[in-house]
């Protein structure tokens, strides 16, 4: 998951209708995740009734023909995972929060993070996710040799 330039996060209102989209989050420890947005927004409306969430990843998705065959497939990787949202309330955690994010994202403008987060953390909301079960990840890839490698066969091609 940690690969995808960005996660789809997933949730559901009291309503039951669903909500989607697609965010920038840094992974921070094993089990957590931490998205920012705005301090309103139906995001953190639904999050705060109903902070179960789906996030989905898709990376190294590439468009191709099957090398035996040259039927049309795609070749990618995937990962699904299950969390509870929290907003974030202490601005240490916040910080350190906005700091992974940026450390991802942005590694070259880490000399101008603390003026950024001086100005903006008052507006800014910060979402943590913790995952409630472990991420289950999906590929299609293929070797040089144009067989599909299977679960367990992990090497990349060249």
């Amino acid at each position: 998951m940690c690969k995808a330039p960005y996660m789809t996060v997933s949730m559901t209102d009291t309503n039951g209708q669903p909500y989607s989209v697609p965010l920038s989050l840094a992974h921070a420890g094993e089990h957590t995740f931490y998205f920012h947005c705005a301090k309103e927004g139906r995001k953190l409306d639904i999050i705060q009734t109903n902070p179960h969430v789906c996030l989905t990843a898709v990376s190294k998705c590439k468009p191709t023909t099957c090398p035996k065959d040259g039927s049309f497939t795609l070749e990618f990787e995937s990962a699904i995972a299950f969390g509870k949202a929290e907003i974030v309330t202490d601005d240490y955690e916040k910080r350190e929060a906005l700091r992974a994010i940026c450390q991802r994202f942005l590694p070259k403008h880490m000399h101008a993070f603390d003026a950024a987060v001086r100005r903006s953390l008052p507006r800014t909301a910060v979402v943590r996710v913790t995952l409630t079960q472990p991420p289950v990840g999906k590929r299609k890839q293929y070797d040089a040799n144009g067989d599909e490698m299977k679960y367990g066969r992990m090497e990349t091609r060249q």
